[in-house]
């Protein structure tokens, strides 16, 4: 796990302590939980998990917004947007646009925001603590999203995201006190980001390659399963377009199942399926 520096030209990084703090503390709340365990609780945290992980990132953010792999009603793109703002991983046009980066720049150590070749760490979670300008400003990110820049819910929702997170966490501890609250929000919370940043990093170091992608992606089936099909990197670096990521018969895709049931329900449109000559 080495760590290669940018070239000389790049800007000096600039580590945020405020960044920093936040993330600290966060996850110090997050520790509580090995105090006020109670099963509601726990049950309530996986089942928030899978809805705002796969629901919101995965399908809303990553799979219809980044890519464009499905349309929906725009109506039921709103909420599937909205649920992923609630999912504490930034404003939806940030998301986007960063994503949209590190598909066009993959692995490029100035213009990937989470570039593998800078190391695991880095693309873990350092680019975060380490805000570079050209993934963080606004006036710059959308740029890479214009299709959600126009529209003012978005920007809306993209500036925001955070104090959105309130009511939220206000209603899991008006129904079932502190063990709820901080299962169902900053535990579930920390183990989403976590599952989603290994995304960036493990998958870019572990695993098999099914398809010979212009990059170090990778298929690691535990990252999958952690993040309801998102593990399967390599095939979605070699078709990114494509709505389903797992394309063997045991390349478990849970996120899929929820976009073949959009589909069956006439609800999901023009879903990008893998290229018949693949086979799959």
């Amino acid at each position: 796990m080495t760590y290669t520096s940018a070239p000389p030209s790049s800007p000096p990084l600039k580590l945020s302590l405020t960044t920093l703090s936040f993330f600290v503390v966060f996850h110090g709340i997050a520790a509580l939980s090995l105090f006020c365990f109670s099963w509601p609780a726990f049950l309530t945290m996986v089942v928030l998990h899978w809805f705002f992980a796969s629901i919101g990132i995965c399908l809303g953010y990553h799979r219809l917004m980044s890519h464009r792999s499905l349309k929906v009603p725009r109506w039921l793109e709103y909420v599937l947007v909205t649920i992923g703002a609630l999912a504490f991983q930034g404003g939806p046009i940030f998301w986007v646009g960063a994503h949209r980066q590190h598909h066009a720049f993959t692995e490029h150590v100035e213009k990937d925001p989470y570039s593998a070749r800078k190391g695991f760490w880095w693309s873990h979670f350092l680019w975060i603590v380490y805000p570079q300008e050209s993934f963080f400003d606004p006036e710059k990110y959308y740029k890479f999203a214009p299709d959600m820049a126009r529209d003012p819910y978005y920007r809306w929702l993209d500036k925001y995201f955070l104090p959105l997170q309130i009511p939220h966490a206000l209603l899991l501890y008006l129904i079932g006190g502190w063990s709820f609250l901080i299962y169902g929000f900053f535990l579930r919370v920390v183990l989403l980001w976590h599952s989603t940043w290994l995304i960036n990093s493990a998958s870019h170091m572990f695993g098999y390659r099914t398809h010979d992608s212009d990059d170090t992606s990778k298929n690691l089936w535990w990252a999958a399963l952690l993040t309801y099909g998102e593990g399967w990197h390599n095939n979605h670096h070699a078709y990114p377009k494509v709505a389903k990521a797992g394309w063997k018969w045991w390349e478990i895709d849970m996120t899929w199942w929820a976009i073949a049931l959009l589909k069956r329900l006439g609800l999901a449109k023009r879903v990008v399926m893998p290229p018949q000559s693949s086979g799959y």
